[in-house]
């Protein structure tokens, strides 16, 4: 027979070995995790903020269409989440995001297809150039969304872990000729844990920040290899204006290209056809000369001297020579 008596003079005498903060730290959840730092699983944001320290392209201007919501459950609010916190994190990455409607970026697009047809002249300003300008889009969608909760229970502590798991697809696309650059899908995690002691300060309650962490674990990730395709896309830009020896292009100071750049300059000519697909893959380019950049005038436009070539045009293409 079980002697009660002994066995709760042992669980006092049990109680009276820990530590009196121990227990009372017990009284209130530890958490582990911030969203608005970092995320607790893979520290991404930090990855990121490497990424984008080494970032060396010009300041694009990056279009963000709002996320679609394919959730199977419909999660309230998911889209509209990813989309604000794709805007912070292309920000936070040397980038400047611009915000259009998916009616925006169709009647672009259609402009930009019927000009390259021939149905609608360039004009003045080129649909391709985008919007004020857009140089790129990013578009995607949530496709599945899941909170779980684990727990486990060591002696007299407790402790509960809320998890959040969000799979998010997305497409990188270049404005001016319209080919995808990066198209994936990936997956982002969140937790955050909660503790105590006897059964004080485990109980874990709903929370909206579980969602904002996975959401930003999977976009710092979409985005560190958005960076990575932008760095490796050479500098290309055009003439403006001809001058006596030297030569106007849009670059400015958001090409983060330094004086005494050496660029070529290249007339475009035909198009080049797949003789397979019939598809254009591209126009010929000649090179007809090199030009230095001298200065920059504002975000916007650069001067540069003419070292070699000559019968120069507005349109010419121009690029970095490395």
């Amino acid at each position: 027979m079980i002697d009660k008596s002994k066995t709760v003079r042992a669980m006092v005498f049990l109680a009276m070995l820990l530590p009196a903060p121990y227990l009372l730290s017990g009284c209130a959840p530890t958490m582990s995790g911030a969203v608005k730092e970092d995320v607790s699983i893979t520290g991404q944001t930090k990855k990121l903020e490497e990424a984008g320290g080494q970032y060396r392209g010009p300041e694009y201007n990056i279009a963000i269409l709002r996320f679609e919501n394919k959730t199977p459950s419909s999660v309230i609010g998911v889209g509209e989440a990813a989309t604000d916190i794709l805007r912070t994190i292309v920000k936070q990455s040397g980038l400047e995001p611009v915000v259009l409607t998916p009616e925006e970026m169709r009647e672009q697009e259609k402009i930009i297809e019927l000009q390259q047809t021939g149905a609608v002249k360039t004009g003045k300003k080129n649909a391709a150039e985008g919007f004020d300008p857009v140089d790129f889009r990013i578009s995607g969608s949530v496709t599945s969304y899941s909170e779980l909760e684990e727990s486990s229970d060591i002696l007299l502590a407790q402790s509960k872990t809320q998890v959040a798991r969000v799979q998010v697809d997305y497409a990188l696309v270049d404005i001016a000729t319209g080919k995808s650059i990066l198209s994936e899908s990936g997956m982002g995690e969140y937790r955050k844990k909660s503790g105590g002691v006897l059964g004080l300060g485990s109980r874990s309650t709903a929370d909206a920040g579980l969602r904002e962490g996975a959401l930003r674990d999977a976009l710092s990730k979409a985005m560190t290899k958005m960076i990575e395709k932008l760095n490796a896309i050479p500098f290309q830009t055009r003439v403006v204006l001809v001058e006596p020896g030297s030569l106007v292009i849009r670059a400015g100071t958001k090409s983060r290209l330094e004086p005494g750049t050496v660029l070529g300059v290249y007339r475009p000519g035909v198009d080049l056809v797949d003789p397979d697909t019939g598809r254009v893959i591209g126009k010929r380019e000649k090179q007809i000369g090199e030009a230095v950049i001298v200065a920059h005038q504002g975000e916007n436009v650069s001067e540069a001297s003419i070292r070699s070539g000559a019968g120069f045009q507005t349109g010419d293409i121009v690029k970095v020579i490395k």
